[in-house]
């Protein structure tokens, strides 16, 4: 998995949480995960193909944190997931996707992108769309955790 596909996603995701929920959230170190489970409670799945390779990016968040992030936006939220919250989903993903695809466009790589697909539930799967290792980095908010997986075909 190439760090120079990575960084730009976890750039946007940061920047769009910042400026648009006003919320920092601390990434950790990145990791290889084994399985289709999701670690949250409502995720946005993003296909991507580009010249060079195929695959797929999710972002998933502790029901709590998106429950906070849409507050932080537009000053009110729901008490639990529910269709706005899905839909806020879709959009942060859509954010966070233009965020890296404008990033990516600058160092070269040109990425086409699916329009997000929207899964919520405990323990929900996410099925990416490559045949590449699933890389996640957990990053930590004060409401909870968002978690980001990428896979790219090698």
């Amino acid at each position: 998995m190439k760090v120079e596909f990575i960084n730009p996603f976890l750039s946007s995701l940061l920047n769009v949480m910042s400026t648009m929920a006003h919320m920092e959230l601390i990434p950790e170190k990145p990791k290889l995960k084994k399985d289709n489970i999701a670690h949250g409670d409502v995720s946005g799945l993003i296909g991507m193909v580009s010249p060079e390779t195929k695959g797929s990016l999710s972002i998933t968040f502790d029901a709590p944190l998106a429950l906070a992030t849409m507050k932080g936006m537009v000053g009110e939220a729901p008490d639990e997931v529910n269709e706005e919250i899905t839909d806020l989903v879709g959009e942060i993903t859509n954010m966070v996707t233009g965020g890296a695809k404008r990033l990516l466009s600058e160092k070269g790589f040109e990425f086409d992108m699916a329009t997000p697909i929207v899964v919520s539930g405990k323990n929900h799967t996410i099925h990416h769309k490559s045949k590449g290792p699933i890389v996640i980095i957990s990053l930590k908010g004060e409401a909870g955790r968002a978690y980001i997986e990428f896979s790219f075909d090698d």
